[in-house]
């Protein structure tokens, strides 16, 4: 049997505020809302390249506690970045919070997003 034709549609986050979490992404990405897609249970954000995140009501969600293991990680975002201070000051300036890992590099940093979610900058080529 030949596999057949499965691609990533977009990525969901679980969050009691789709609209404040989308918007943050999309500062963060330069990402655009699918106004298709987008009504107060659900945000999607379209990449410029096909796929994208969206973002899914949740009223009880709990974010990760991250580095701590109250509340488990169960998926995180890599997002790369050429220049790692730059995407920083930018993320920083839309509402992320740097988190400090046990794993410190060079090459990424953690962060939250507001809704508690983490996510890395990784530097890439």
């Amino acid at each position: 049997m030949s596999r057949p034709e499965i691609g990533l549609q977009v990525f969901v986050l679980d969050t009691p505020d789709p609209r404040g979490l989308a918007a943050f992404y999309a500062a963060l990405l330069g990402w655009e809302p699918d106004s298709d897609a987008t009504d107060d249970d659900w945000v999607q954000l379209r990449a410029p390249a096909g796929g994208g995140l969206a973002f899914q009501r949740a009223p009880g969600h709990v974010p990760p506690s991250w580095p701590a293991e109250t509340v488990p990680l169960r998926a995180h975002l890599d997002l790369a970045v050429t220049d790692l201070e730059a995407a920083e000051r930018w993320a920083l300036q839309h509402g992320a919070v740097r988190v400090i890992g046990p794993n410190p590099s060079p090459t990424f940093r953690t962060y939250r997003d507001p809704g508690g979610h983490v996510f890395c900058l990784v530097v890439t080529g």
